[in-house]
């Protein structure tokens, strides 16, 4: 298993994110995801720059770690036509580390627009036409396309990187894998679902990765870190079908007015326990994901769990 860390776009600004960047490479992570939202899930957290700026500078900033949208949903907030030239322009910039990591979209941050929210079953149909359009146009050659979502007329992109942009894809059940598998290179999932890994692995045999998401809290208090984690990460909890209808932080701050600190601190691995923070993703290894990014919750003291924490939390990952 490869380990990775968060960029989390909702919690730090820009410069900050860069600068976290570049540490996570010198302590030792091996690849390097961001959030693409264009609001935090709460008010607590208080930021949303452009991912893809952000990773263009991280692509200069950073020389070793593999870097990916986590993720990107091609069909509202960006055309994919217009996802699929960023896809090659970030690619060529970070000398071919980068992955593109897509996803059906949150209201959250695709209601900006004004176009409404469509079912999940749109939403779906939409990402799998989307998806159809973006591997069309990474190949370099010319699209027209017209479908029951999108059109593109006359497209190319003039700048494609020659390996191309592998595709990562984020998946929610066995339908999923079915209808989502044959477009995408790798599997996205934030749950330890072994099932699905397996099921993906069958369509992939030996050649795809299956990347996971765990977040964790890391203070030398205790107390601290799940006072930290409740006021940050309370809408956690919530769960995908949640997460992914509410439209403002506003709407998650209500949803998760009676969350506990306890709550979050029996869902997140909260204090100085490297142990007990390496633990918590023994879920992700017993089902099977060959990458898992690692979110340090709250920019309070980012710098410092860069500093002190994240290196030994690396090593006693890899023992596990």
């Amino acid at each position: 298993m490869r380990i990775g860390y968060t960029l989390m776009t909702e919690q730090s600004g820009p410069r900050e994110l860069v600068r976290h960047a570049v540490a996570a490479e010198d302590v030792g992570f091996d690849f390097e995801v961001s959030s693409d939202h264009y609001s935090p899930w709460l008010t607590e957290q208080g930021h949303a720059p452009n991912a893809w700026v952000l990773l263009g500078a991280v692509a200069q900033a950073t020389s070793r770690v593999e870097l990916m949208t986590f993720v990107t949903c091609p069909t509202m907030r960006y055309h994919p036509a217009v996802v699929a030239q960023q896809a090659a322009t970030l690619q060529l910039l970070a000398d071919g580390r980068f992955t593109l990591g897509l996803g059906s979209g949150e209201n959250l941050n695709e209601h900006v627009i004004g176009e409404g929210w469509p079912s999940i079953a749109v939403r779906q149909d939409m990402l799998e036409e989307a998806a159809h359009i973006i591997r069309e146009l990474l190949t370099g050659e010319l699209v027209t396309w017209e479908g029951d979502y999108f059109r593109v007329d006359s497209a190319r992109l003039w700048d494609v990187p020659d390996a191309g942009v592998e595709i990562g894809i984020a998946v929610s059940g066995e339908h999923g894998v079915e209808r989502f598998a044959p477009l995408a290179d790798h599997l996205v999932q934030v749950q330890p679902d072994g099932d699905l890994v397996r099921e993906w692995s069958g369509v992939h045999p030996g050649s795809s990765r299956a990347y996971g998401q765990v977040p964790v809290c890391w203070d030398p208090d205790e107390e601290a870190a799940i006072e930290r984690a409740h006021e940050q990460f309370r809408w956690f909890g919530g769960g995908w079908s949640v997460n992914a209808d509410l439209p403002t932080p506003a709407g998650f701050t209500a949803a998760s007015q009676f969350v506990r600190p306890e709550d979050v601190a029996s869902a997140i691995a909260c204090g100085p326990d490297l142990d007990k923070l390496a633990e918590s993703a023994r879920p992700f290894l017993d089902a099977g994901f060959t990458d898992l990014a690692i979110v340090q919750v709250g920019e309070h003291n980012q710098d410092r769990f860069l500093a002190e924490a994240a290196g030994p939390l690396v090593e006693r990952l890899r023992k596990l």
